[in-house]
């Protein structure tokens, strides 16, 4: 498992975010960058036809293909939370999970790993309930699936006690809080747009484990694969200056998990 000090970091994207002939992102050239792709399944953004084209796309470049779950919210893109019942949302994530799990494999590869997408992201950071079923789906479906998600939450510590294997991740273009949390999106600081701190921020994050939170705290992080988000102006050209500087600094990118 690649973590900080040990030469070796993961650089993950949330792709396959577009809708029949809307896109969003360019999922072809991001593959050419990211070691890791969260593929999104149908309930967020995606559909058969996208999620075949990534997965296939992926496997031929190498990239390890993550399913990324989220709640039934097509239309606020995942990004509203939603009081779900705990049974309903396992069998969500697990018909997300065994959908593109199935695409992959006719491509010739599998899902190797989960990740929550938007507001099941942050929610399962605190949510015990909807963390419980988001594992209880995983741990169901394939027990060998690595579950990746924020450093500290109640997810990781979850899945962790399901025997499931955890990989934290650091996210080079969006805010922390000092508790080391997410900075809600639509708040000041949610989003880091300059190119030279988001670039700094992923190495600092990559080789000493640190990041600077919106107060000025120092938060103290291990992550094991750091994420650039694909849906910004200027992603890809962002996306390839993070690696080369994480290259430059002596790291050696590779997937966390194939």
């Amino acid at each position: 498992m690649s973590a900080p000090g040990t030469g070796c970091i993961d650089l993950n994207a949330d792709l396959g975010e577009g809708f029949g002939v809307w896109r969003l992102g360019d999922d072809d050239a991001l593959l050419e960058v990211v070691t890791s792709a969260n593929v999104a399944c149908g309930f967020h953004a995606g559909d058969p036809v996208t999620m075949r084209r990534v997965c296939g796309a992926a496997v031929a470049a190498g990239v390890s293909v993550g399913a990324q779950v989220s709640y039934r919210d097509l239309a606020g893109f995942g990004r509203r939370f939603v009081d779900v019942a705990p049974d309903e949302l396992a069998a969500d994530v697990l018909y997300q999970l065994a959908a593109l799990d199935g695409i992959a494999r006719t491509a010739g590869g599998r899902v190797s790993y989960v990740k929550p997408h938007g507001a099941l992201y942050n929610a399962v950071v605190h949510h015990e309930a909807q963390a419980r079923a988001v594992v209880d789906a995983v741990a169901g479906y394939d027990p060998g699936l690595a579950v990746l998600g924020l450093p500290g939450s109640v997810l990781l510590r979850t899945a962790a006690a399901a025997g499931l294997r955890t990989v934290g991740e650091g996210f080079a273009d969006r805010g922390y809080t000092a508790e080391g949390t997410l900075v809600p999106r639509g708040t000041a600081g949610a989003v880091v747009s300059e190119p030279a701190a988001v670039i700094e921020r992923a190495v600092r994050m990559a080789t000493d484990g640190v990041v600077t939170a919106v107060d000025g705290t120092e938060v103290r992080m291990e992550p094991v694969s750091i994420c650039v988000h694909g849906d910004t102006p200027g992603a890809v050209q962002l996306a390839r200056s993070v690696r080369a500087a994480l290259e430059a600094a002596g790291l050696v990118l590779a997937p966390f998990a194939g």
